[in-house]
């Protein structure tokens, strides 16, 4: 990985969310899966994986919304599974940030976390820059 595309360390920006009891990881990554941003409670090799693994989640969310919903997008994902549940929203314009947590916690809390951490942090810091042709 160059200088260019190492994920710059903006991990501050996450110990908001990181600190909800019963959050295991939380990380930004672009559209296409590349991780931006991660806790530094959260090893590389697992952030990379998550974050490959949401940007197909995230897509398959979004087709969904085009296929069923009003054709606005999908405004986040959740699923559920045996040990915890996943979060994934937009935090960005082509950012989106994910969260893993433990089976016992409130989903409306991380959810009502997630969207004011990136309130607070504002959508620019967390948007993927748009790249050239």
């Amino acid at each position: 990985m160059s200088a260019a595309t190492q994920p710059v360390d903006n991990s501050w920006m996450l110990e908001l969310i990181r600190s909800v009891r019963g959050v295991r990881h939380v990380v930004v990554l672009t559209a296409d899966g590349l991780l931006k941003v991660r806790t530094d409670h959260t090893p590389p090799e697992v952030a990379e994986k998550l974050a490959a693994a949401c940007a197909g989640l995230s897509a398959l969310g979004q087709g969904v919304s085009k296929e069923f919903g009003t054709g606005v997008g999908a405004r986040q994902v959740m699923v559920e599974f045996d040990g915890g549940y996943l979060f994934v929203r937009g935090a960005g314009d082509g950012s989106r940030l994910a969260v893993v947590t433990e089976p016992v916690i409130d989903p409306a809390l991380v959810a009502q976390q997630m969207q004011a951490q990136v309130l607070m942090i504002g959508e620019r810091t967390l948007a993927t820059p748009t790249r050239g042709s």
